[in-house]
């Protein structure tokens, strides 16, 4: 086992102390700067960094980034959601590390879908029902995972299935 144990830091946003919201960081006992390219590869990392290393997920709408000694997460409900993802990724982690051998390492992002081909598809009427201030805002969302084309009550079927389609070729993990 690479990874045995952690300390939980639970913190709110400095930028919005009002928010409801928290984040926390895990700071890791052991370093798993090594399993981060098998990681990468099992979860199908967003972001990339080799030096140092660093891997990140965009996962139901939050971000979370795992370094050597530290794993951060964002936009969570209380302390035991924080829990919740910080022991499933203390697994995963784990799991890649005890299969490393039959694992191909991945040191690159992976491929993301592009804001302009998601635009395309969108009414571009920024009539805010999705939550968004703009379809240009609604699209960055859809690039990072955190909405689905549900969000868009303007979407035509037509256009829903190829937002889908188009979407459908990226891994976005749940």
């Amino acid at each position: 086992m690479l990874l045995e144990n952690y300390e939980l830091e639970i913190f709110n946003s400095k930028c919005n102390p009002g928010a409801m919201l928290v984040h926390c960081f895990a700071h890791l006992a052991q370093d798993v700067s090594a399993a981060l390219p098998y990681l990468n590869t099992i979860l199908g990392g967003f972001e990339y960094t080799p030096d140092p290393p660093s891997v990140t997920f965009k996962v139901q709408g939050k971000l979370i980034t795992v370094h050597g000694r530290k794993i951060a997460v964002n936009a969570l409900k209380d302390e035991e959601e924080a829990r919740k993802i910080i022991e499933w990724l203390k697994r995963e982690i784990n799991d890649a590390w005890d299969r490393r051998e039959q694992i191909e390492p991945s040191y690159k992002a992976a491929p993301r879908p592009k804001l302009i081909e998601i635009l395309k598809l969108l009414p571009k009427t920024n009539c805010k029902a999705c939550g968004e201030p703009t379809c240009m805002v609604f699209a960055a969302r859809l690039t990072e995972g955190a909405k689905g084309s549900q969000s868009c009550p303007e979407l035509k079927p037509e256009a829903r299935r190829a937002l889908d389609n188009y979407l459908g070729q990226f891994h976005f993990p749940d």
